[in-house]
């Protein structure tokens, strides 16, 4: 990718999409399909090609929808330049020119796709898809995995903050502390919380346990200070 994301080998939160074609039916519909695409934002429209190269530099796009048959700027054209001063942007071709020279000329200049028109929403989300496997690889699942934590996270400390001021101590209450003292540094009010439920659970096993990593715990913050 072409942008400070690129550079730190991370993904972005979404993929930057500019979609370029000189038809505004085609535009609207082909803006109404990224939609559909959670983790997609379309960034920018353009007219003609010209209009794709400025808004490229401008808003830094990490993957353009180009038609071919376009005013001022054809899209191999502006592909071609594109490509020139960001080599890692991912172009996908949307025309209705079928031909197979004007494909394997696309993709000699390193297009990505080639969707002919009209194209379904189906066939868009596949490409898309196919997009993010390829460019983004194992990165995109790291990510949302990692989003899926964080959101856990909140939803138990909520959990965990309701359980503390009614006192509650029953198996799902246990099983929420549980899970937020495995968590990486967890606040020591929830280990508390969850010896206090494990004393009153009769759980002396368990407390013996937590109440090691406590000590631990104890020990590494008076370290720090």
């Amino acid at each position: 990718m072409s942008d400070n994301a690129s550079r730190s080998g991370k993904p972005p939160e979404l993929m930057r999409v500019l979609i370029a074609d000189d038809v505004m039916e085609t535009r609207r519909s082909t803006r109404l399909m990224m939609t559909l695409v959670p983790e997609a934002r379309v960034v920018a429209v353009a007219e003609n090609g010209r209009q794709a190269l400025e808004m490229v530099q401008q808003h830094r796009p990490h993957v353009v929808l180009m038609d071919l048959n376009m005013p001022e700027m054809d899209g191999l054209r502006a592909i071609k330049l594109i490509r020139q001063h960001r080599p890692h942007i991912v172009c996908i071709i949307l025309s209705a020119e079928r031909s197979q020279e004007t494909v394997d000329a696309a993709m000699q200049l390193g297009v990505h796709d080639y969707l002919i028109k009209p194209f379904t929403s189906d066939q868009l989300l596949a490409v898309m898809q196919r997009v993010r496997e390829q460019v983004f690889g194992s990165q995109w699942a790291d990510l949302q995995k990692r989003k899926q934590q964080q959101e856990r996270e909140v939803e138990l400390k909520m959990l965990a903050e309701e359980f503390m001021k009614t006192r509650r101590s029953d198996a799902k209450a246990m099983t929420v502390f549980e899970e937020l003292a495995s968590m990486p540094n967890c606040d020591t009010r929830y280990l508390r919380a969850l010896a206090i439920i494990y004393v009153f659970r009769q759980q002396w096993k368990r407390l013996r346990l937590l109440a090691g990593y406590l000590e631990k715990k104890a020990q590494q913050m008076a370290v720090e200070e």
